[in-house]
């Protein structure tokens, strides 16, 4: 669950967080996003089937809705919903996000997309915490490695990178 970047934090998988590459077009970027790899967090210790879904608000924040199966793809259904704005000149590709009300804001770089907005590299500056999204559940091999191959260009540390299981589509 990509969830505010502020709790039980990991080892450091990039000391040098590059900014976001290009802006992100929030329109294209809002719907579900299925979460295939990540740097493990305590908020999301034992989480598979894990999904982000991202909705454009009429008070012009971004809403979000993470979920997630605990302990295994059968397991107990886990939900957070939060908030997102945009940070000022950014060009949409940084968002301040809040799942635990405005006490605690997090980061939120979407560090790198595909042009179509197939997948999306996350990251937050400490550099702790990384998420790589497709928008299918099981993205074909070729993809795959293109999220990795980019991943690993901005500077992260794959060797701690967490696979995320999916269901079958």
């Amino acid at each position: 669950m990509t969830a505010c970047a502020t709790f039980q934090r990991g080892p450091v998988g990039n000391t040098a967080v590059p900014q976001p590459a290009r802006s992100v077009d929030l329109t294209r970027y809002a719907g579900r996003w299925y979460e295939i790899g990540r740097y493990e967090a305590g908020f999301q210790r034992g989480c598979e089937a894990v999904t982000a879904t991202y909705a454009l608000r009429d008070d012009g924040l971004v809403g979000v809705v993470n979920t997630c199966r605990q302990d295994g793809l059968n397991g107990e259904l886990r939900t957070v919903e939060g908030r997102a704005k945009v940070v000022e000149g950014s060009g949409g590709a940084k968002l301040k996000v809040s799942f635990f009300g405005p006490f605690y804001l997090g980061d939120y770089w979407v560090l790198d997309h595909a042009e179509d907005y197939s997948w999306s590299i996350v990251g937050e500056p400490s550099g702790r915490y990384l998420w790589l999204l497709s928008r299918a559940p099981r993205p074909s091999p070729q993809v795959r490695e293109t999220i990795m191959n980019r991943a690993s260009a901005l500077g992260y540390d794959l060797s701690i990178l967490r696979p995320t299981q999916q269901p079958e589509s």
